[in-house]
């Protein structure tokens, strides 16, 4: 038990046994249908708007910790691209294991019209085999949408934004996920941290929720895509990176 003035242990989500069918690490997306992704806050970052590498805290519906996903990155595009860097996202279980990667490489904004410099990130699960893709659709600066693909580069769901969809207001922006026939099957939502975090800060929440019985290789690469959607959106910093 911690103590009092002391934070408590997280609670990590039992390991489920593993599925023969199941890339390893991802046994415990068999059991889930919504996650909850929290930023944590950089002191360093509040205090001298040096911009930090981003950490995330992955839970369940029951407040239990399925992963922790840490930004790797050079410090010089931190600084100068912002949220346009090239990153790893290196996801890890409850042993350290890393169990999924998410690869964005360099890319301009939203409202870049040439294909191959639109933002993308790949997903790979385990590290080393992709399992899709997320890509940027068409050429949008208010309204663009978001490409689930698989690993043969096949569209699987398609992802719009809202007009409240940049953090510019007390609002909880909605990313409705849906098939190529307009059926939605799951949703990304921004999640209002309060006035002194929003403004401050550039730690985020969100929540997604997706069918229990979708593959879990389509779950991480929903995942993807809801990290996909902070950096673009969401990140920025007091140096003018938005």
């Amino acid at each position: 038990m911690a103590q009092k003035g002391q934070k408590a242990p997280a609670e990590w989500m039992p390991l489920p046994e593993y599925s023969g069918n199941c890339p390893p690490g991802l046994e415990y997306l068999t059991q889930i249908d919504q996650l909850l992704v929290h930023q944590q806050i950089e002191l360093l970052e509040i205090l001298t708007g040096w911009e930090q590498a981003n950490k995330y805290v992955v839970k369940n519906s029951v407040g239990q910790q399925v992963y922790f996903a840490a930004e790797v990155s050079g410090c010089a595009q931190r600084q100068c691209c912002g949220p346009n860097r090239a990153f790893k996202m290196s996801i890890v279980d409850n042993v350290g294991k890393e169990v999924m990667t998410l690869h964005r490489p360099l890319r301009c904004g939203a409202c870049c019209c040439c294909e191959s410099w639109r933002p993308h990130m790949e997903v790979q699960a385990p590290p080393g085999n992709t399992v899709g893709y997320v890509k940027s659709e068409g050429c949008g600066c208010i309204h663009p949408t978001f490409l689930v693909l698989d690993l043969d580069m096949k569209p699987i769901f398609r992802i719009s934004t809202p007009v409240c969809g940049v953090g510019c207001c007390q609002c909880e922006p909605k990313y409705p996920v849906k098939t190529l026939d307009n059926q939605q099957i799951g949703l990304i939502q921004k999640q209002w941290s309060g006035i002194t975090k929003e403004l401050f800060t550039d730690a985020d929440n969100f929540g997604i929720v997706f069918p229990m019985d979708l593959d879990v290789k389509m779950k991480a690469c929903l995942l993807g895509a809801l990290f996909l959607i902070d950096y673009m959106f969401f990140e920025h910093s007091d140096n003018g990176n938005h």
